[in-house]
C-alpha cells in the first residue's frame, strides 16, 4: 500500500503541470502505465494557441473557438481560457520550453496558422511542440523531491470510501500485484480514447482508461459522441499512427485528389483551412466518391529549405518511407484523433465525485463544444491543470484525517488465462466496429448495429475477467469496451448533426439539441 498527499494518473502536459503545482505543498505519486514520457502530449506536432500578435485579439480567438464548437462551447470557459493563454505560454518558456523564435520584433515567438483560425497565433517548437513541452516538464518534475514516478503501473479502478469520496486507486504493478495507492486528492490525466478506432493518430496507450474508471466510480461523463478525426494522417503500409500536422496546411499545403485536382474550395470558404470536421468529412466524401484509398497533401510548391526547417520531424519521417515532401505530395487519410467529451468537470477541474479531478483530454470542460479548434487542447490542459492544482492545495481542498485501508480489489478471477485470442479478437472487433459504424459519417442503422455488437463483446470481456487473473491487456480491453459502449450510446441519443457528430439520417443541427449529452452510471 502506498500513501501520498496527491495521486496523479497520467504523465502528459495536464498531469505533469498538476503534479508540479501541488508538489509545493505535499507528496505526489505520478502513476503511468508505460514510461513517463509516453503520452499523447509527446506526439502533438502543431502547437499551442495564444493571442500574442498585435493584429490578433482575444475576441477573434474566442469567435474562432465558438465557431468551430458548433454551438456547444461554454462561452464563459472559452473567454477565460483564451485570456489566460499568453501567461501560460510565458510560464512554459520560463520552465525551459524552447519555442521557435519570431522573425519580427513585435512578437516573442514564431506564430503559425491552422484550420479554423482567422489569424496566426500558434506558438510552436518547429513541428515537435508536444515533445519539447513534455521533456521540459519532465525535467522540472525530476528536480522535485516531492514527486515520485511509478512507471509501467496500470491504474485499474478508483477507490471510494464509505462517504463516496475518491481516496485513490487500485493499480496493477509490474509484478502483477494489485497495489492500493491512497491519497485525499486524485487527478485523472489519462488522455483520450483514440485506440477505440481502427485508424488513429494516437499512441497505443490511448485506450480510454480514465474515462472507464471514472464512469465505474459514478462520475458524470459528457459529449462522448464528439470524436475528432484528424484529416491528415500519413497513408503508408509501414507508417503507424503518424500525423501530418495541420500546420502544413497553415503554411500553404494544398489538399488534392490523386488526379491532382483540388476540392476543398467546394466545401468551405476557407478551403484547406476549414475547421477539422469539415475537412475530414470532405476527404471522406471524396474518397468514397472516387474509390481512392487516400488523397494527397502537397506543400512541394514552397521553398524546400523553408519546408525542411519548418517541418523537420515530418520531413525526416516521410523520408524514411521514401517520400520527400519538398518534391512529393503526401498520401493522407482521416484518422481518430481527439475526444472532445470526457469526465464532466467544473471551472476548477473538479468532477462530481468528491476528491476526483480530471484535466486534459480525459476531461470535458466546455471549451471544445462539438468540435475542438486546432491547438486549443494543450492550452486547455495547462489552464485547467493549474486551476485544479490550486483548488486541490487550498485550505479545504484535501480532506483531513487518515484514510482507512480499502478492501482488496476483487474485480478479477484467479485462473491463469489460456486463450489470449479472446483479447486480441475482441480488441480488433471493437475497433473495426467503431470505425465502420461510428465513424466520420453515421446513420441510425449503423449505430444500432454497433450497439448490438459492442454489447456482446462487452459481456464477453466481463465474463473473461470474472474467470481469469487480470493482465494489463485484459484490463485495457475492459476499458476499451466500456468506452466504446458509452460512445455508441451517446451518438445514438443525439438525433441531429452537429460538429463532429454527423448522422446522415438527421443531417441538420436542431436548436432543441443544443445541449450537452450527459451519462452517468447508476451506483448501487
Amino acid at each position: 500500500m502506498e500513501r501520498f498527499d496527491f495521486l496523479v494518473l497520467g504523465s502528459g502536459i495536464g498531469g505533469l503541470t498538476f503534479a508540479l503545482e501541488v508538489a509545493e505543498t505535499g507528496t505526489v505519486a505520478v502513476v503511468t502505465k508505460k514510461e513517463r514520457g509516453e503520452s499523447n502530449t509527446n506526439y502533438a506536432q502543431g502547437g499551442i494557441a495564444a493571442v500574442l500578435a498585435p493584429e490578433d485579439s482575444f475576441g477573434s480567438h474566442v469567435a474562432d473557438t465558438l465557431e468551430a464548437g458548433a454551438g456547444l462551447c461554454h462561452r464563459q470557459v472559452v473567454e477565460r481560457v483564451v485570456r489566460e493563454a499568453p501567461e501560460h505560454i510565458r510560464r512554459l518558456a520560463r520552465w525551459g520550453v524552447e519555442f521557435t523564435p519570431a522573425k519580427r520584433a513585435e512578437v516573442p515567438f514564431d506564430l503559425g496558422q491552422e484550420g479554423g483560425h482567422s489569424c496566426r497565433r500558434i506558438v510552436h517548437a518547429r513541428d515537435m511542440t508536444g515533445r519539447e513541452v513534455e521533456q521540459a516538464l519532465l525535467c522540472r518534475a525530476r528536480e522535485s523531491r516531492n514527486i515520485r514516478f511509478f512507471e509501467n503501473h496500470f491504474a485499474v479502478d478508483l477507490i471510494r470510501d464509505a462517504g463516496g469520496r475518491c481516496v485513490g486507486a487500485h493499480v496493477l504493478a509490474p509484478d502483477d500485484r494489485i497495489v492500493s495507492f491512497l491519497a485525499p486528492v486524485t487527478c485523472l490525466a489519462t488522455g483520450g480514447a483514440g485506440k477505440v478506432y481502427l485508424y488513429t493518430s494516437n499512441p497505443d496507450i490511448a485506450s480510454g482508461d480514465g474515462l472507464a474508471m471514472a464512469y465505474r466510480a459514478g462520475a458524470t461523463l459528457a459529449n462522448l459522441e464528439f470524436m475528432q478525426f484528424h484529416p491528415t494522417c500519413l497513408y503508408h503500409p509501414q507508417a503507424k499512427n503518424f500525423l501530418i500536422s495541420e500546420a502544413v496546411r497553415g503554411e500553404g499545403g494544398v489538399l488534392r485528389l490523386r488526379s491532382g485536382e483540388t476540392f476543398m474550395e467546394r466545401y468551405h470558404p476557407r478551403g484547406c483551412l476549414a475547421p477539422r470536421d469539415v475537412v475530414a468529412r470532405a476527404i471522406d466524401a471524396e474518397m468514397k466518391r472516387s474509390g481512392d484509398e487516400h488523397v494527397l497533401l502537397d506543400i512541394s510548391h514552397r521553398d524546400p529549405e523553408f519546408v525542411r526547417s519548418r517541418f523537420p520531424g515530418i520531413h525526416a519521417a516521410c523520408l524514411r518511407y521514401g517520400i520527400d515532401i519538398t518534391r512529393d505530395p503526401m498520401p493522407v487519410v482521416p484518422a481518430a484523433h481527439y475526444l472532445c467529451g470526457g469526465v464532466w468537470v467544473d471551472a476548477h477541474g473538479r468532477s462530481d465525485v468528491p476528491g476526483l479531478y480530471a484535466v486534459g483530454e480525459v476531461a470535458c470542460t466546455g471549451l471544445h463544444g462539438a468540435n475542438r479548434l486546432a491547438s486549443n487542447s494543450l492550452l486547455e490542459a495547462l489552464v485547467f491543470a493549474t486551476a485544479a492544482a490550486r483548488d486541490a492545495r487550498a485550505p479545504g481542498g484535501r480532506e483531513s484525517g487518515p484514510i482507512e485501508p480499502p478492501p482488496p480489489w476483487k474485480g478479477g478471477g484467479s485462473r491463469e488465462p489460456d486463450e489470449d485470442v479472446v483479447v486480441t479478437q475482441n480488441w480488433d472487433e471493437i475497433r473495426r466496429t467503431m470505425w465502420n459504424y461510428v465513424g466520420i459519417v453515421r446513420t441510425d442503422r449503423r449505430l444500432a448495429r454497433a450497439r448490438r455488437r459492442i454489447d456482446l463483446i462487452h459481456e464477453e470481456v466481463r465474463d473473461h475477467l470474472r474467470r481469469y487473473r487480470p493482465s494489463a491487456d485484459l484490463l485495457e480491453l475492459r476499458n476499451l469496451a466500456q468506452v466504446a459502449d458509452l460512445m455508441v450510446r451517446c451518438a445514438a441519443h443525439r438525433r441531429e448533426s452537429r460538429g463532429l457528430h454527423y448522422n446522415a439520417d438527421h443531417p441538420a443541427p436542431r436548436d432543441d439539441w443544443r445541449r450537452d449529452t450527459l451519462v452517468r452510471r447508476a451506483m448501487p
